[in-house]
């Protein structure tokens, strides 16, 4: 597997490289790209070698079945999830950030309000109000060293309008991994508050082995009537690039209303999407999966280990992603004073806290899918820019 051979992804059109300087004033020449969520290695060498295929027979017309497609996925779900899916259940989208603005297309109205638990993936707030819908924010509480639900707390902060609660799990921006308690209380708040539940489940596959990540589905099958479940290969194969992803739908006049929706819209997915996402979900998809796991999770602790040893600064332990979520509260400086250490000083692009809404403002969220000396190197940049601290 080669996670840490180097990759120069500078002017290759990547907007993890070729945005940073615009976005963050950090320069990919010397600057360090560690936010948006995607990885710096290449995906697995059973998904290259379907690209191979494609480009050696050299044809791309149109298809006309995606069997191999659909069985893919619910051999993915039954053999890594223990989750049982019927094929006529997927909706193929446009990847999930396209299935939750159809969610909110499709389900509610403008005017309309979705509930969201923060902090939380920022596209939600952002999907929600560019649907001209309104944003009903429910924070979590912070429990020591994790989150945790407060379901009183937020169902006083409903207004009636919430037609949609959007849930991320596993959680971004922290990492949480919920129990099967917690979802199952989730799915009945949404349902006993009249909320149809879009469960965002894009990071099930990047979890580390000392934590189990339970499907909603799973989870609450009573409750799947009132569910759209959204997964997708793209954050596990780091092929985000390919814009696919898929709704599960169990019922049957919701998942009719999304195809019709499609139809209307003459969408399908691209063939060459479906065969990288086909041979990423494989016994040799789910062995490189693996091996990449063992990876994250030694850069996890080399991160997580050099943040801790900068006096005022905690990486919250992560049990899912490659995502750490650092809060420097303990370091006395407002969100500007800290960008500007990290952007200046350490010349690293991260995503800065409080765009994840409400308990992110002292944060940041830091990527170290990458090479291991590149967070070796940002654990270093990092210690030096708030070395009078220590």
């Amino acid at each position: 597997m080669s996670f840490n051979t180097p990759i120069d992804r500078r002017n290759t059109n990547s907007s993890k490289w070729d945005l940073m300087e615009k976005l963050f004033g950090v320069s990919p020449d010397g600057g360090l790209a560690m936010w948006t969520a995607d990885s710096d290695y290449q995906t697995a060498p059973c998904v290259l070698a379907a690209i191979d295929r494609a480009r050696d027979h050299g044809v791309f017309g149109y298809g006309i079945d995606s069997t191999d497609y659909t069985d893919a996925i619910t051999w993915w779900m039954q053999n890594r999830h223990g989750w049982t899916v019927d094929p006529d259940w997927i909706v193929t989208t446009q990847g999930l950030g396209n299935a939750i603005a159809l969610s909110l297309q499709l389900w509610s109205e403008p005017g309309d309000a979705a509930a969201i638990f923060t902090p939380v993936y920022h596209e939600f707030a952002h999907k929600i109000t560019r649907a001209g819908r309104v944003v009903t924010t429910c924070p979590l509480v912070r429990d020591g060293d994790t989150y945790a639900l407060d379901l009183d707390d937020a169902k006083t902060r409903l207004t009636g309008r919430e037609k949609l609660l959007i849930w991320c799990s596993p959680q971004n921006p922290s990492g949480r991994v919920w129990t099967t308690s917690e979802l199952r209380a989730v799915a009945a708040f949404a349902r006993d508050n009249g909320m149809l539940l879009i469960s965002d489940e894009i990071h099930h596959d990047l979890v580390y082995r000392d934590h189990d990540f339970v499907p909603m589905a799973v989870a609450a099958p009573d409750f799947a009537d009132n569910t759209v479940y959204l997964t997708a290969a793209s954050k596990t194969f780091n092929i985000a690039g390919q814009r696919t992803g898929n709704m599960i739908i169990p019922n049957a006049d919701l998942r009719a209303q999304a195809q019709t929706w499609q139809a209307m819209m003459d969408y399908k997915p691209g063939s060459l999407a479906i065969a990288m996402i086909t041979a990423a979900y494989s016994a040799e998809g789910a062995a490189w999966a693996d091996a990449q796991m063992d990876h994250l999770q030694t850069n996890r602790d080399l991160l997580q280990n050099g943040l801790r040893a900068i006096p005022g600064v905690w990486s919250m332990p992560l049990q899912s992603t490659y995502l750490a979520w650092v809060d420097f509260s303990g370091t006395g400086m407002d969100h500007a004073q800290i960008a500007a250490r990290i952007r200046d000083d350490a010349k690293i692009a991260v995503s800065p806290g409080p765009a994840f809404g409400t308990g992110g403002e002292t944060f940041m969220r830091i990527n170290f899918a990458t090479q291991r000396h590149v967070v070796e190197d940002a654990v270093q940049r990092l210690q030096q820019a708030f070395r009078d601290l220590q």
